[in-house]
């Protein structure tokens, strides 16, 4: 792997206490190819722009697909990285279903960890402070033949992160738009399904909501997850989260959370949740928490839910599933604690 390093950083130009998630790159980015049937080793070069051909297919057919993961730092300097094989296992799936080719472990493995080692000073010590890591794969064969391409670029830039929301979260269980369809690419971190929602999303916000909840396709009774977040539900004593599928995305955060909370004692049950069971739940009084993960946002409490014309507010109350298992989860990420499950990984 060849890596060219930048004359002069621009750290000094940035102001980490006031950062707009995702519009500030560090220094380096890493790129490599797929041509003739194979990756090369690739390169870090300073962060730059990039040329594409106007007919490339990825402009014209959405071949292209993404990762969201990040690094920390501890109080001690060390930096780690959070389960980067589930990362890598999810975009080969990614990859599989748009008929992309997958990038080799060692390639993507490597490539992250010598990035985010040339850029280590990007990532801050700090709960809350990270550096998000944007590993995506596109095609750029110029041609607009309508079949999958035989040209494509695997990229990795980075972006220094605070908390992706801050303040109280409502959202809107949906009931005319969908994310994604049995048999769709919606279990894929494809970017056309990010791009069918910002227009439903749009009118959410119109609303009052911050995010949507999305139903099943089929008969909008079923809940799936929200916006960027897998869902979970605390019903009485227990913790619920509706299983993935071809139209859910297996979260990495979400499977943390499920071994976090199980090791802590709490009983987790996954299985299908409809709406009218969690209108029923509020109703009753036995909905106690909603809360959404992911890598952006970690833990995200759920201040109140709409659906129909009404709107429900979820009572706040102390010592919350949500706040313990964030903080169970940032204390193995940050090295705070011991990790009973070998998740980090030392940069």
């Amino acid at each position: 792997m060849k890596i060219f390093k930048i004359k002069k950083s621009k750290i000094r130009n940035i102001d980490f206490e006031n950062l707009d998630f995702g519009s500030v790159f560090s220094d380096h980015m890493f790129s490599c190819s797929y041509v003739d049937g194979k990756w090369n080793n690739g390169m870090i070069e300073p962060y730059k722009p990039i040329l594409i051909d106007p007919s490339a297919r990825s402009l014209h057919y959405g071949q292209a697909c993404f990762e969201g993961m990040k690094a920390y730092k501890d109080k001690n300097g060390k930096t780690w990285l959070f389960r980067p094989l589930e990362n890598y296992k999810r975009i080969s799936k990614s990859c599989e279903r748009l008929a992309m080719p997958v990038p080799n472990k060692e390639i993507f493995i490597e490539g992250i960890r010598k990035l985010v080692e040339l850029d280590k000073d990007w990532v801050k010590p700090g709960l809350g402070n990270s550096l998000y890591i944007r590993p995506f794969i596109f095609a750029d064969q110029p041609s607009i033949n309508a079949n999958e391409a035989n040209q494509y670029k695997f990229m990795i830039i980075c972006t220094p992160a605070k908390l992706y929301y801050s303040g109280k979260v409502k959202v809107k269980i949906e009931k005319s738009y969908s994310r994604a369809a049995k048999g769709g690419v919606g279990y894929a971190k494809a970017a056309g399904n990010y791009a069918a929602q910002f227009y439903p999303t749009m009118l959410a916000r119109d609303r009052g909501f911050q995010q949507i909840i999305w139903t099943d396709s089929s008969s909008h009774e079923y809940i799936e997850e929200a916006g960027t977040m897998n869902l979970f539900f605390r019903i009485d004593d227990t913790l619920i989260t509706p299983p993935t599928s071809d139209s859910i995305l297996d979260g990495i955060t979400r499977k943390s959370l499920i071994e976090i909370a199980k090791n802590s004692g709490i009983k987790v049950k996954i299985r299908p949740l409809s709406v009218k069971e969690i209108v029923n739940a509020h109703s009753s009084g036995n909905l106690k928490e909603i809360f959404g993960c992911g890598t952006a946002v970690v833990v995200l409490p759920i201040a109140g839910f709409g659906h129909e014309d009404n709107y429900y507010e979820m009572k706040e109350i102390k010592n919350s599933w949500s706040a313990t298992l964030k903080k169970k989860l940032n204390e193995i990420q940050y090295n705070i604690s011991k990790d009973p499950f070998n998740w980090r990984v030392e940069v």
